[in-house]
């Protein structure tokens, strides 16, 4: 099976964050994510599809950055999760975070134009210091072109 012919499964993925309250605020509103099950220490988000938990854990020095690797002549910050997107929801999504004044590691733009692979993206950190990036591609049969 190819990535456009299977079914795609919704991930799982738990993160860590030290402030529960800021990056509940900021996934529920900055990205207007349905809120799913919680309790006191974990809450669940609908993030486009999958299952994404923020679990509050206090801040140590080993979920500090750990670095970025140089890509189309941007620092991509690692490790880091997002998503792809269809390319209007990404635009209206480009849109809306740039209205809401969030800052951006990288803005959002069009990397490896006319090139194999060509996509949208842009990346930002949660209150927590995790990365997220957000993609999307005109040709998503592009996904995992060389």
């Amino acid at each position: 099976m190819t990535a456009t012919t299977r079914t795609i499964s919704p991930f799982h993925l738990a993160i860590p964050v030290y402030d529960l309250a800021a990056a509940r605020h900021f996934y529920a509103s900055v990205f207007n994510l349905p809120e799913g099950r919680s309790s006191d220490h974990w809450v669940d988000f609908d993030f486009f599809g999958h299952q994404l938990v923020i679990h509050e854990h206090p801040k140590t020095d080993s979920q500090a950055h750990a670095g970025s690797n140089a890509v189309d002549g941007h620092d991509v910050p690692v490790p880091h999760f997002g998503v792809v997107l269809g390319w209007e929801e990404w635009e209206a999504l480009a849109d809306r975070l740039q209205g809401q004044g969030v800052k951006f590691v990288i803005e959002p733009y069009v990397r490896f134009k006319g090139q194999v692979g060509e996509q949208a993206t842009m990346f930002l950190f949660d209150p927590c210091g995790n990365a997220l990036e957000f993609k999307a591609f005109k040709d998503i049969g592009q996904l995992f072109a060389k």
